[in-house]
């Protein structure tokens, strides 16, 4: 796994965003941003081989199994945005207010590695907002859908009701301004 992408991607003379580099390490973070750029969307971020791997949300997670949400793989991501909130600054790729929406660890149900590969990934997420199995299925080169797997959070609780920052408690508007 290497960030390549991601650090071509960034001037970090202007952007607060971490500089990309893998970090060695086993552990099974996850986190979920909620990025205000060109278009409003969500980012899922799973720890993976001293990377985050990431997927663009268009409309979110549900907890509705019936709800196959699109995610889009976009490039790896250091292990240190887990972290990040902030504004990205105009003219910067990516640019916008980046809310840390959720964040926990998550647990692998099948073998992470091979299952990466074939395109079927199995997971049981134990954040504070979303919890339970999900599966993301891929169904071309970066396209896959994220669906809500039946377990006993099925429905669980309506996911919009959730508006201020898992990290700093402040909203949209308050991260914009105060960053």
């Amino acid at each position: 796994m290497k960030l390549d992408k991601y650090n071509e991607k960034r001037n970090f003379f202007k952007t607060r965003e971490p500089k990309g580099k893998v970090v060695k390490d086993k552990k099974r973070r996850f986190c979920l941003q909620h990025h205000w750029a060109r278009k409003e969307h969500f980012d899922l971020r799973l720890e993976y081989q001293g990377v985050m791997l990431s997927f663009t949300v268009p409309k979110g997670l549900s907890y509705n199994p019936v709800d196959k949400r699109l995610a889009i793989k976009v490039e790896d991501h250091p292990l240190s945005y887990r972290h990040f909130e902030g504004v990205i600054p105009e003219g910067e790729y990516g640019a916008g207010v980046v809310m840390l929406w959720d964040r926990g660890t998550y647990e692998d149900l099948g073998n992470f590695k091979n299952d990466l590969k074939k395109g079927v990934l199995k997971f049981k997420l134990k954040g504070k907002r979303v919890k339970g199995n999900w599966s993301l299925v891929r169904i071309d080169k970066c396209n896959w859908l994220i669906i809500k797997d039946k377990d006993k959070y099925v429905n669980y609780c309506n996911l919009n009701k959730y508006k201020r920052s898992i990290k700093s408690n402040r909203t949209k508007m308050e991260i914009k301004k105060n960053t």
